[in-house]
């Protein structure tokens, strides 16, 4: 199994180029399903997330050839997918794949309303809490499906295709609303959505769906109407740039000082998040080129923050942030209130030599002088690149093990980092 090696007190100085969102381009993919013409998608990143849906689509009867690996191609540009599915061989998608990734579960929603019938897996992923699926059952029942649980599949159906109707989100779920959204687009009449994701990634998809023919107002806002069609075309939509690999490479820019270049990054994306960096002491500059991160050596300050959806501070920066505070000259608190189970990396940063409290779901992060490096364990794709910021940051060497759960949310880790000066290096085997 392979680990990462980093050699910590080295200052980043350079460029990162930023690639396209992992949990845009999963959901785009998903589109695919619901039109016999070609979805191209161009900057889709090179992930383990990606490549494993790809293979769930192919189940499903979805051909896929992807450009961008020929010899002489920028390494860092974004992958082109060309997804046709006209013919649908199967509308199960099993176990032994939807357990992988949770996301590939959204595939009930486009089935359903092209089909007519799904069966699908409950799903699985990360293990930071329960994340049950029953606001995206919900939200289809709302629209006159038929659904049974049946040994652990989702079993869905609408013989006569489904109708338009109203519902409300009980909490916000990024992952219900992108099922809701694309079951809509083909259901007779009107939809309503209402509490409504309104993450960036969200509104990727529909202006997506709205090229290949969807008629929909709303996204980004927690209110979406959507009116049926008969049928939807194919498009070509470029996914948008990764704001959480964004704001991973912004705070180990922070942690351990210099000035980095996010190529391509857009800034308003992540707004909530940059406010907390400036709080912290970091400088952001925005350009039409990228963001450009800087520390010129001061302190970090700590900060006071709570997870929130979109445009709140967001979750999947969390453990991040909490590894740039372990620096901080004070007591910062990060409270946690979108997952109950995201605090699994505290005693891994606490290897470093870290003092974090925890207290329910608020974490009491002192400030230390100095980091030492040590052998740890990744448990979750967000917190596994927080031990990669605390290793670069550390004296001496780490060993970030189950180096697997980067790779499903981030490209070419290490050779982003080193070529910006740190040492870091993957080690097989």
């Amino acid at each position: 199994m392979d680990k990462i090696r980093i050699v910590g007190g080295h200052v980043l100085k350079g460029t990162i180029p930023i690639s396209g969102a992992k949990n845009a381009a999963l959901p785009l993919m998903i589109a695919s399903l619901l039109t016999e013409e070609r979805l191209i998608l161009e900057n889709v990143p090179r992930l383990a997330d990606v490549a494993l849906l790809q293979r769930i689509l192919g189940n499903h009867g979805v051909n896929i050839t992807t450009n961008g690996k020929r010899v002489g191609d920028d390494p860092y540009a974004g992958q082109t997918l060309e997804l046709d599915a006209r013919v649908i061989v199967d509308t199960t998608a099993p176990y032994d794949l939807v357990s992988r990734m949770r996301a590939s579960f959204w595939v009930v929603g486009p089935l359903l309303a092209r089909m007519g019938q799904a069966r699908v897996s409950l799903p699985g992923g990360c293990a930071i809490g329960t994340r049950p699926v029953d606001f995206h059952l919900d939200a289809l029942r709302a629209m006159g499906a038929d659904i049974e649980i049946d040994a652990g599949y989702v079993v869905a159906s609408a013989r006569k295709g489904l109708k338009g109707g109203r519902y409300e989100f009980p909490k916000v779920s990024v992952g219900a609303t992108h099922t809701a959204l694309m079951a809509a687009t083909l259901a007779e009449g009107e939809t309503i959505l209402e509490n409504a994701a309104r993450e960036p990634e969200v509104t990727d998809l529909a202006d997506c769906l709205i090229k290949m023919g969807a008629r929909i107002e709303g996204a980004g806002t927690h209110t979406i109407r959507i009116q049926g069609v008969s049928r939807l075309r194919g498009a070509r939509h470029a996914v948008l740039p990764d704001r959480i690999e964004t704001g991973t490479y912004a705070m180990a820019a922070a942690m351990v000082g210099g000035d980095v270049m996010l190529a391509g990054a857009r800034a308003d994306l992540l707004e909530s998040a940059f406010d907390i960096l400036r709080q912290a002491g970091v400088r952001i500059d925005v350009s039409d080129e990228g963001i450009r991160v800087s520390r010129n050596g001061d302190g970090i300050l700590p900060v006071d923050v709570s997870t929130a959806p979109y445009p709140g501070f967001p979750t999947d920066l969390q453990a991040q942030l909490m590894a740039l505070m372990t620096r901080a000259s004070g007591a910062s608190r990060i409270t946690e209130t979108i997952f109950e189970n995201r605090f699994m990396h505290v005693q891994e940063l606490a290897r470093f030599g870290a003092r974090i409290h925890l207290d329910g779901d608020t974490a009491t992060i002192e400030g230390a002088e100095r980091l030492t490096g040590a052998p740890v364990m990744a448990t979750d794709l967000r917190a596994s690149v927080s031990l990669v910021i605390a290793g670069l940051a550390a004296e001496g060497e780490t060993l970030v093990q189950r180096v697997y759960h980067l790779d499903r949310g981030f490209e070419k880790l290490e050779e982003k980092l080193s070529r910006c000066g740190a040492v870091i290096e993957r080690i097989s085997g």
